[in-house]
């Protein structure tokens, strides 16, 4: 399971190469085969507590070879202290042209090479020399993690023997190379928080309701003044990925100059170029900045001080619960609803009830000769919810009141009519917007539908080359989509994320689906999918030859490192959002199989003790 006291790493399947060169007392790590040596201690930080490793930098030996000088080199980019002592290696040329900001390779095993058979003769002057390995996934200039699924990539090198004699490094790539375990060690994942644009089409006056944050993951230095470096990264704007639905209140030309947090876990940020005399304006920078270090520096911050040029403000999580993540539609409830295995009706569970009928004509049984309804979700405020009918082809916006006698007239209906699983309408899925989003998996016409009020608009999903939504979550933030995905004649589904655009105006809403990235590409089948927080996504899914598992999956698509979890009889997955809140507890996680519902305890999992049998079991959303 994730944990809850720190950001998670990827989860990297392939064997690391090159790694720390030290052993430590009461602790160890691998030694490499070639290279210097770098000095490592153990670090007593709660934000290290399962990567501790710190590395310390060694300039290039006196007379290092061109092979051991690059090793050296790719060992010296990963310290703590920055890329003053990696700089020893390369020529002065070469120093005031490299920019190891450009970004990040990082490989299952960065292996340096000399053409083959090559000998260095005391003649040479220059040597031509590549690192090799598998390129799981590059870091960009602005932190984001981009999969790239381990193919072989190779980076040139030039050396050259300088006039006293020593080689140097005179020709590399932009940014930094290294191998997975260094990455590990060395980075560590947070979010940064944005707030949403504004739906041009929300009925919803002024900015209430309509923006809320939305986490952006990246990766900073562990060890590197953190704190600053998330607020720099947060005042440089969101990823590439996240833009087009994220905006920042941070004008352009402010800096972050200072970051400090005093004994009373009151973080101070120091703004340069920035007026903040401006109330609303100082808040929403404030916001932002709090959260962001929040999530950083978990348990060490818990309230904010900005200053700029002119004036300052303050923000909390309690002086802003309306701004925080996730804060859209409010709290969600703390009931669970479960459809009856008999007969479908919906039931509402929590600590002080054990099952019963939900209010209105969805807690009835349906009237003799009609077949139960099938899946069904319930909005986030817990006053309305989507059903769809048994055969699939019809789905009902239904309030949960004591009024509702009936069901009312479906609200979209699809040209599919069958008992077949795998057609027809299928995921009703509630964001905090109130909106409903559902599939219809007709053969002849596959679409996602937005409902809105009684309305339905049709969205496009933006390059699926030819593949077709299965199955749909959408976020609480509405910005944001887990899409399940199947290739014609292809038995597997994949897992993507989608953004999700709104235009239009009130009258005629629009919404797109875009940017699609593939998530956790290791995963052959995917069953099951719930958001477990904000930037989080709990998948009940399989890799090749393997049982099925619950994986803990980012919006950027990392794979938790942490242990995964058998699920192998298990039909669906639903989780609590509770940690959207960057302070929260685990979520509370539940799954379906053969009648019966189980909670995750720790890493047990333990049957609920319900009056029914059930069909499903799932959270408000």
């Amino acid at each position: 399971m994730r944990r809850t006291s720190s950001r998670t790493e990827p989860r990297f399947t392939a064997v690391a190469g090159v790694v720390l060169g030290a052993l430590v007392v009461s602790g160890c790590a691998a030694m490499p085969d070639s290279g210097g040596i770098s000095r490592v201690e153990l670090s007593q930080g709660a934000a290290d507590k399962n990567l501790q490793a710190k590395v310390y930098p060694v300039a290039p030996a006196k007379g290092a070879k061109p092979r051991a000088l690059l090793t050296g080199f790719l060992d010296a980019v990963t310290a703590d202290e920055g890329y003053e002592t990696a700089r020893q290696y390369l020529t002065e040329n070469a120093s005031a042209h490299w920019n190891p900001d450009a970004g990040i390779q990082v490989l299952s095993a960065a292996t340096p090479n000399l053409p083959a058979g090559q000998e260095i003769a005391d003649t040479d002057t220059s040597v031509s020399a590549t690192v090799t390995g598998s390129l799981i996934a590059r870091i960009d200039e602005k932190h984001s993690y981009l999969a790239e699924g381990q193919r072989d990539v190779s980076a040139d090198f030039t050396l050259v023997r300088e006039k006293d004699g020593e080689w140097r490094i005179d020709r590399l790539p932009a940014g930094v190379i290294m191998n997975e375990t260094n990455f590990n060690n060395s980075y560590r994942q947070v979010d940064r928080y944005f707030y949403t644009t504004p739906d041009p089409s929300s009925t919803v006056t002024g900015s209430a309701g309509q923006q809320v944050l939305i986490p952006d993951p990246i990766y900073l230095r562990r060890r590197t003044d953190p704190l600053t470096a998330a607020a720099k990264a947060l005042v440089a704007g969101p990823s590439t990925w996240l833009a087009p639905v994220a905006r920042t209140s941070f004008p352009s030309g402010v800096s972050v100059e200072r970051v400090s947090v005093d004994d009373g876990r009151i973080a101070h940020v120091q703004l340069g170029g920035a007026d903040v005399s401006e109330p609303v304006s100082c808040r929403r920078m404030a916001t932002q900045l709090f959260y962001t270090l929040a999530d950083q520096g978990k348990g060490q911050v818990e309230r904010l001080e900005l200053k700029g040029q002119r004036g300052n403000c303050f923000a909390s999580r309690n002086d802003l619960p309306a701004t925080g993540p996730g804060a859209l539609a409010g709290p969600l409830p703390a009931q669970q609803y479960y459809q009856r295995a008999d007969n479908g009706l919906l039931m509402v569970t929590d600590e002080q009830r054990n099952g019963e009928p939900v209010r209105g004509v969805l807690g009835k049984p349906q009237p003799a000769g009609k077949a139960p309804l099938g899946a069904m979700a319930v909005n986030r405020d817990g006053s309305r919810a989507a059903a769809i009918s048994g055969d699939g082809h019809q789905l009902y916006s239904v309030p949960l009141a004591d009024s509702a006698v009936a069901l009312p007239d479906p609200v979209l209906t699809s040209p599919v009519k069958t008992a077949d699983k795998e057609d027809g309408l299928a995921s009703p899925s509630w964001d905090g917007r109130g909106d409903l989003w559902v599939v219809d998996r007709n053969p002849q016409g596959p679409r996602v539908v937005m409902v809105r009020g009684n309305r339905t608009y049709p969205v496009a999903v933006e390059g699926l080359d030819g593949q077709t939504v299965q199955a749909l979550k959408i976020s609480s933030d509405g910005a944001r989509a887990a899409l399940v995905v199947k290739t014609a004649g292809v038995p597997s589904r994949s897992l993507y994320f989608g953004l999700v655009v709104h235009g239009g105006t009130p009258e005629a809403p629009t919404a797109r689906i875009t940017g699609l990235r593939r998530a956790a590409p290791s995963l052959t089948d995917v069953a099951s999918v719930s958001w477990a927080e904000a930037d989080q996504l709990l998948v009940l899914g399989k890799e090749a030859d393997r049982i099925k598992q619950l994986y803990y999956i980012g919006t950027d698509g990392t794979q938790s490192a942490d242990t995964t979890l058998q699920a192998e009889n298990m039909l669906t997955v639903s989780a609590s959002e509770s940690r959207g809140n960057v302070l929260a507890q685990a979520p509370s996680v539940l799954a379906a199989a053969g009648g019966a519902i189980y909670r995750l305890i720790g890493s047990q999992w333990r049957e609920v003790q319900l009056a029914d049998k059930a069909g499903s079991f799932f959270y408000a959303g």
